[in-house]
């Protein structure tokens, strides 16, 4: 049998796919404006109707008798899902963006407070005797040990020890007086 006279069943899908080719190019403006009325948009009917022959050319040819009629609901069904997409992706996006709204609304709140804490303690450091506030800031600012300060100012290590409690509670006390209700722990709503 020579090659031009073989039958292998590609005739009948090569027929197959030119009815398909056929219907679906003198359907494809009734397809594109039903999508269109659906999802409001002809760029996206356009798409969409597109995508739908892509899908038909790249699966096996579905027989049916009235292809023009199975066309037109797969564009319907198509359109429909579109829209279904569309309404999760928004109201993820929505969602999205009340959280990072939310957030940085906290972190906001979160740095103000640290910002009025630390005035509240500056203040409160100000307002000690000199010596207590400069043993406070060699420990807390200089990492000096209390047997250093003790040293280096020619006091005991005992007196460092009260003055730095007086510099203590009195950044604590600052602190609290500017909160009349319990803080709460960082990262709880």
């Amino acid at each position: 049998m020579s090659p031009t006279t073989q039958n292998d069943g590609s005739d009948g899908e090569s027929s197959a796919r030119a009815r398909f080719i056929q219907v679906f190019m003198a359907q494809r403006a009734r397809m594109e404006a039903l999508v269109s009325r659906r999802v409001g948009c002809r760029a996206t009917a356009s798409d969409l109707v597109q995508e739908l022959f892509l899908r038909f050319w790249g699966r096996a040819q579905v027989k049916v008798e009235a292809l023009d009629t199975y066309l037109m609901r797969c564009a319907g069904n198509l359109a429909i899902d579109h829209l279904r997409s569309e309404s999760s992706r928004q109201r993820a996006v929505a969602d999205a963006s009340q959280d990072s709204a939310h957030l940085v609304s906290q972190t906001l709140e979160q740095t103000l407070e640290v910002d009025d804490d630390l005035q509240r303690i500056e203040n409160a450091l100000r307002a000690l005797p000199e010596r207590t506030r400069q043993i406070f800031l060699l420990n807390r600012v200089h990492g000096c040990t209390y047997s250093e300060i003790a040293l280096a100012m020619q006091l005991s290590q005992s007196a460092v020890e009260k003055h730095m409690m007086r510099a203590l509670q009195a950044c604590k006390a600052s602190v609290a007086l500017a909160a009349p209700f319990p803080r709460r722990p960082r990262g709880t709503p």
